[in-house]
């Protein structure tokens, strides 16, 4: 039976470096390679129920995959880039694919936030930051711990 699997795209520091061998790399490559670059297939850091999610997610957007192929690639995602290797992102300074990468916003959101900074500011706290218009507040709150303003 096939899968549908689209992995959240959004970019990581290994640019074109390939993938760390592993079981279940030939799988990821495949499945990320044919919508976009790697480097945004695997940026999020989670763990496996996480990128589970994520997959199952992503699936209404209609990449195929094979049930041993998903399951490959979901191994491997959660091995090679778990949660704890999630680094904070300065909301004051970031880019709109850091915060697309860091607090998992959509570009809208990111976008919305860059804009809302450059006309208001600076953040200070998590609730200057759920002031955006357009940014989930429960997102927001979820991935505080993400989230620095120095």
């Amino acid at each position: 039976m096939l899968r549908s699997v689209l992995i959240l795209a959004l970019p990581l520091a290994l640019g074109a470096q390939q993938l760390p061998e592993g079981p279940g790399r030939a799988e990821t490559e495949k499945i990320c390679r044919g919508c976009h670059e790697l480097a945004r297939s695997i940026s999020p850091r989670q763990d496996r129920a996480g990128w589970l999610v994520t997959f199952n997610k992503m699936t209404a957007f209609g990449m195929k995959a094979t049930e041993q192929e998903f399951n490959a690639s979901l191994d491997y995602l959660a091995k090679q880039f778990p949660a704890e290797d999630v680094p904070k992102v300065n909301v004051n300074t970031a880019t709109a694919i850091q915060l697309e990468s860091a607090l998992s916003l959509r570009r809208s959101q990111a976008a919305a936030v860059l804009a809302y900074r450059k006309a208001n500011g600076n953040f200070s706290s998590i609730e200057d930051l759920k002031k955006v218009p357009g940014i989930e507040a429960e997102k927001i709150e979820a991935r505080k711990d993400r989230i620095t303003f120095q």
